[in-house]
């Protein structure tokens, strides 16, 4: 199983209130199915935006394995 870290919509997108759930997944997934878990949340709309992840769990994702995505990439850079 090849798994990823990355984004998960919990708005619709006609809302036009983007907010987002950092989740593990397995790659072949759909972005807005199941996951395995939820590490954090984004929410672009706030100024300045609001993230938070918890770090210990990307850490050890991302020492099992897991890949983030480029977005999820640049969020975790903008917490750390």
């Amino acid at each position: 199983m090849s798994v990823r870290i990355r984004l998960r919509r919990i708005n619709s997108k006609s809302s036009g209130r983007d907010n987002f759930r950092i989740v593990v997944t397995d790659r072949q997934n759909p972005r807005d199915s199941k996951f395995i878990e939820e590490i954090g949340c984004y929410d672009p709309n706030k100024q300045p935006a609001s993230i938070t992840i918890k770090k210990e769990r990307y850490d050890y994702w991302v020492s099992k394995g897991a890949q983030p995505s480029d977005t999820v990439a640049s969020l975790y850079k903008k917490v750390k």
